[in-house]
């Protein structure tokens, strides 16, 4: 006699059930594991207990959320971490990525979590733990050699600070938003305002300190040249734990210039990006002039909709000299005296972040930034510049989707001068321009995600008779998961390849091969890591 439906399926409902009991035991077995491997490797100078943050625990939930920056993945439905280890010491590093190794677990690395796409916090591995290095943080700067040591769980606004605290004629060239985290913004090749004079962050980087996959500490010499090459620009989180980067200070006059000055089509917009296209990549070096283009309310008599250019600068020098080179180069601009703002470099950097010029540089300390959206970014690169056919259609495209921004960075200067193999960092000469592609939003909820991020992948796909091509060219630090998405499985290096080469062109090849001389059974993996060769 054979059983009923409803027995087979209650039957079945109960195997499933012990399944799912058995799978949940077994990850308890192994957290619980993993945490007193944790204990156990402790420094007894050192305790690590007071660092480490579990569900249970109260403050949790606000250490995970504390550098979450993108709002998106801030939800319920978010995958959580079972665990967060909160480093005050290289010994903590060691033992989380010894005991991680021990229990075959994966270790997600979080410095400042400005990670576009939350990779530094969020996993597609059902049991994951973060690695935070908000508490290291300490900046040791020597002037007398013009250099500093800086712990990758510092902001680059405590960098600028401190850097400011000690010299009114030093700067160090890397990006505009001063809650950035050293650790991810310079190993994956950080740039900022100043990089037609002096390059990106990794062009001036000296030396590092990195754990290994075996727990071992190093420096440049004991990691090599060909590690030390890797961690400057092909993502830190891929090849270990950067501790610590030795950073070049550069010089800069006591005096520099900003300004900002927009522009609609019915001012004349369209002329004028079609000038700057051809005058922002060949400016004096001391001279970075920024473009933001996006949709506003039209102030003409039929109302609608148009588009407004902005033009944001840095200029290493006084207005004079930059209205000299203006009115010579860029007279479209129009570009007047009463536009021009003289002040230090220290404030220049506060104006760039649209605090008023004459705010106390100590707002740079603030770890929180001004506000938190949900976001998407995507990233391209132009070789050529665009008709003013082309960017008339353009303005249709963006007047039509509505709510995007587009940055235009310009290149040129020293970028065109550092050879694309020198970092693993590729886009150097050639390149007249970055685009950023910018959508926030306020509205939760996975409708809306779905829309703006759709908005967003629409532009990205007008743009694309105006870009580079084979590969379409992205930035790392641009970090956009449309590009693909290693699972880390026997598949892992084709996977990677997908985006790597987009990041990385060339160098890609050599990223592969250190490393897999570095950690060859990839335990520092994530969604968009560096794989190893294939077997």
């Amino acid at each position: 006699m054979g059983i009923s439906k409803h027995t087979a399926i209650s039957l079945l409902s109960i195997l499933l059930l012990a399944n799912s009991v058995t799978v949940i035991s077994q990850q308890d077995t192994v957290q619980e594991a993993f945490l007193q491997c944790l204990l156990d490797n402790s420094h007894p100078s050192h305790p690590i207990s007071s660092a480490i943050f579990t569900p249970q625990n109260s403050s949790f939930s606000s250490v995970l959320q504390s550098y979450i920056r993108n709002l998106r993945f801030n939800d319920t439905t978010t995958p959580k971490p079972f665990l967060i280890v909160t480093a005050l010491h290289q010994s903590h590093i060691q033992a989380a990525i010894v005991c991680a190794n021990k229990h075959d677990l994966q270790m997600k690395i979080r410095s400042g979590g400005h990670d576009y796409e939350g990779l530094s916090y969020v996993s597609i591995v059902p049991m994951f733990f973060v690695l935070d290095m908000f508490n290291l943080r300490t900046i040791d700067i020597d002037l007398a050699m013009e250099c500093a040591w800086v712990q990758t769980g510092a902001i680059l606004g405590e960098v600028y600070y401190r850097i400011a605290e000690k010299s009114k004629t030093h700067g160090f060239p890397a990006g505009v938003c001063p809650t950035l985290g050293v650790g991810g913004h310079f190993s994956g090749g950080g740039y900022g305002n100043m990089m037609r004079k002096y390059g990106l962050s990794v062009d001036n980087i000296i030396d590092a300190l990195l754990v290994d996959v075996n727990g071992r500490l190093h420096d440049r010499k004991s990691m090599g040249e060909d590690l030390f090459w890797a961690i400057r620009g092909g993502g830190g989180a891929s090849f270990g734990v950067i501790l610590a980067y030795k950073i070049n200070l550069v010089r800069v006059p006591e005096v520099v210039t900003v300004f900002n000055v927009s522009k609609t089509l019915e001012e004349n917009a369209t002329e004028i990006v079609y000038k700057w296209q051809h005058v922002a990549p060949t400016f004096p070096e001391d001279l970075f002039v920024r473009l933001i283009l996006d949709v506003v309310n039209s102030s003409s008599s039929t109302g609608g909709k148009t588009i407004r250019a902005s033009f944001i600068s840095l200029f290493l020098g006084d207005s004079k000299r930059l209205l000299s080179i203006m009115n010579e180069s860029f007279p479209e601009l129009g570009l007047s005296e009463s536009d021009c703002i003289e002040t230090s470099w220290i404030q220049s950097v506060l104006y760039w972040t649209n605090f008023p010029v004459n705010t106390s540089a100590e707002v740079l300390l603030d770890r929180t930034p001004q506000t938190l959206t949900f976001l998407k970014r995507k990233s391209d690169y132009v070789k050529e510049p665009i008709s003013k056919d082309g960017l008339e259609w353009l303005w249709k495209r963006m007047i039509e989707l509505g709510p995007l921004e587009l940055i235009f960075n310009p290149y040129g200067g020293r970028m065109a001068e550092i050879p694309a193999s020198e970092t693993p960092f590729p886009h150097r000469a050639g390149n007249l321009w970055k685009i950023q592609y910018l959508t926030n939003w306020n509205e939760a909820g996975a409708k809306a995600a779905d829309h703006y991020l759709n908005l967003t992948r629409k532009l990205h796909g007008y743009m694309t008779g105006f870009v580079s091509k084979n590969p379409r060219e992205a930035f790392l630090n641009y970090r956009d998961i449309d590009l693909g998405i290693n699972h880390n499985g026997k598949a892992s290096y084709w996977e990677g390849r997908v985006y790597g080469i987009k990041y990385f062109k060339g160098n890609f090849n050599r990223l592969v091969q250190i490393k897999t001389k570095v950690d060859p059974g990839n335990f520092f993996s994530y969604e968009q890591s560096i794989p190893t060769l294939p077997h």
